[in-house]
């Protein structure tokens, strides 16, 4: 793995700062854990004049619950997501997908804020300098055919961050700070179907904070598919939020990653409420999932594979969900 390629550090105290010196170096990068950037920098697959510290910057870092919200800094680190009390027994997907990241050692300093904006990925574009030289690089870098898909105009690569279906699914808000102040949006809005523009994120915003509704009655969950029990990327994850009313649905959402270049709200459920969770509705499910996601050559597992597995792991997660759930919601 090549060194690392000079750049200089500056170490903002408030966030307000630090979108300031966003403003006043646009080659800059933020960096808070650095568990995506620090290796990206050095393969050579982005580059950075100047980074940002966001470690000072305390406001980032608060998790705390406002009334029927959660309210998340992008901050916070993935270890406490995964360790905290309210997160675990009001948001398990959330919980769960945090604790499905990497290694223990990542998730000490992987922050939830670096998670949501992952750097898309794919089998072309995560190699070396010499191997992407070899193949004549890719358009995401220094290329202009997107080898998974070479007549396309668009890069394919995949967006495979384990954070953002479970937010999703529980249908989460995002702060965006930028200089004229704070922009709201839906977490879904977030999002662009790019592997190179993957995030609807101005030049100078930092991704503030979360807000996550604490539903009553609503219970969720999050599983994945990866090649070893620990350390890897999702080959495909899925998150769903449900709410049962005896022996009907109540509400039923659901959202994949890894399976396109970015994360998917599964549509097209939500004629589901008031239907008992049987065999059509399983159906619906996987047919929506299918037309949904768009699993693409970016892995070394089949897309094929991928694209029957998702819906089974989809429906697994519904069946355990459902019979964890109170039937009075």
């Amino acid at each position: 793995m090549a060194a690392l390629s000079e750049f200089s550090v500056l170490r903002p105290a408030s966030a307000a700062d630090a979108v300031r010196l966003r403003g006043e170096h646009p080659a800059s990068r933020f960096i808070a854990g650095g568990t995506d950037l620090v290796p990206n920098l050095r393969r050579g697959l982005v580059d950075a004049e100047v980074v940002i510290d966001l470690t000072g910057v305390g406001e980032v870092r608060e998790l705390q619950q406002q009334g029927d919200m959660l309210r998340l800094g992008a901050g916070v680190t993935l270890a406490t997501l995964a360790a905290d009390a309210t997160v675990r027994t009001q948001l398990p997907a959330l919980a769960q997908a945090a604790a499905a990241v990497a290694g223990p050692t990542h998730r000490a300093s992987a922050t939830l804020g670096g998670n949501l904006c992952l750097e898309t990925r794919c089998q072309y574009f995560n190699q070396s300098e010499s191997w992407r030289q070899g193949n004549d690089y890719c358009m995401k870098l220094a290329g202009d055919t997107c080898r998974v898909a070479p007549k396309s105009s668009r890069c394919y690569a995949a967006f495979s961050g384990d954070v953002a279906p479970a937010l999703l699914a529980l249908d989460a808000e995002i702060e965006l700070l930028g200089p004229q102040g704070i922009r709201r949006l839906p977490l879904a809005e977030f999002y662009v179907d790019d592997g190179m523009r993957w995030l609807a994120l101005g030049a100078d915003e930092l991704l503030f904070a979360v807000t996550v509704p604490l539903v009553a009655g609503r219970v969720s969950g999050y599983e994945k598919l990866r090649v070893r029990g620990a350390i890897d990327f999702p080959l495909a994850g899925v998150a769903v939020a449900l709410v049962r009313d005896g022996d009907t649905i109540g509400e039923l959402r659901l959202a994949c990653t890894g399976v396109s270049s970015r994360p998917e709200f599964v549509g097209g459920l939500d004629w589901l409420a008031g239907q008992p969770l049987d065999a059509a509705a399983f159906a619906a499910i996987e047919r929506q999932i299918k037309r949904t996601i768009q699993p693409m050559e970016t892995t070394t597992v089949s897309v094929p594979y991928r694209r029957r597995a998702t819906p089974v792991l989809a429906k697994r997660l519904v069946g355990r969900l459902w019979d964890e759930a109170d039937p009075e919601g």
